[in-house]
């Protein structure tokens, strides 16, 4: 599948020559011949709140503000109408302090911690369930038509994955239009990013749709849910938990979406099926795109 090369319908896309993104190794083959690759880069990033330190996340290390900013809100340490007056960033010292007008109140969810699937080891603090059952998720219609096209369109979209792979990729996506792509070495990193972005910029949810490459585990549909938006598409699988609690909070799940196929376990009452499957350009069971 060819890559675009016209990427300016997003707001933010990947950048694979960006700098301290990837280096160069080398190795030898399977032959005993002498190779090199790029890889992707990991860094640690220190998360504080006001003067509390959180965690350490291992990153890529782009856009560590709004992965600050998204981590802490995607964790309920950031209530809804927070006041946030600062997010500093120090590169030597790897560190982000969001700051907040008021006193935050997160002990108790330091106290509890829960280890996640994710491939870079993700961890939500606190009960993972804990704000869902006030959720209650818009009923905006999604077309198959829109979802073909933006599969392709993002599939096709250059990318640290398609240039060094290792990584996963999250996509916020309007319409037929993806918005903001990110890439980090964990799904959550990359979910994180999104949502600081969209907290930062105020941007609305009830009309999103959120696009990954990878896994539809338990914390991607939580933290899609708890973002307010109504839609989450892989071209990958599902866990049977993450299904489980996408149909108690109403999220649209969809999943194996390669080509003409795709799978929907949850919420099927959104899709408008205005795209018939064999007109779609389909996709080799082996393609050159993991889903991971």
């Amino acid at each position: 599948m060819a890559q675009l090369d016209d990427i300016s319908g997003y707001i933010i896309a990947p950048d694979p020559s960006a700098g301290r993104l990837t280096r160069a190794v080398h190795g030898t083959d399977q032959h005993g011949q002498p190779t090199h690759l790029n890889v992707v880069e990991e860094r640690p990033l220190t998360i504080f709140l006001n003067s509390r330190e959180i965690v350490t996340a291992m990153t890529i290390g782009d856009y560590p503000e709004f992965l600050a900013l998204g981590f802490l809100k995607n964790q309920g340490m950031l209530a809804d109408g927070e006041d946030v007056t600062g997010v500093d960033y120090d590169e030597e010292l790897e560190t982000v302090v969001v700051r907040t007008a008021s006193a935050t109140t997160f002990e108790e969810k330091l106290q509890k911690k829960t280890r996640t699937s994710g491939c870079a080891v993700g961890t939500v603090f606190g009960d993972m369930m804990e704000g869902l059952e006030n959720v209650t998720l818009p009923e905006t219609t999604v077309k198959t038509s829109d979802l073909y096209a933006l599969a392709a369109h993002i599939n096709r979209t250059p990318s640290l994955y398609l240039s060094a792979g290792a990584i996963h990729g999250t996509v916020l996506c309007q319409g037929n239009q993806p918005l903001v792509y990110m890439e980090d070495v964990g799904r959550h990193n990359a979910v994180d990013k999104i949502a600081g972005w969209m907290l930062s910029e105020k941007v609305p949810a009830a009309d999103k749709i959120l696009y990954t490459t990878g896994r539809l585990t338990s914390e991607m549909v939580i933290k899609t849910a708890l973002m307010g938006i109504p839609v989450l598409a892989s071209r990958s699988g599902f866990t049977a938990w993450g299904a489980e609690i996408a149909q108690q909070c109403g999220l649209t799940l969809i999943g194996r979406m390669k080509g003409q196929r795709f799978v929907c376990l949850s919420g099927e009452h959104r899709l408008i099926r205005d795209a018939d499957p064999s007109q779609i350009a389909d996709e080799p069971r082996k393609s050159g795109r993991k889903a991971g």
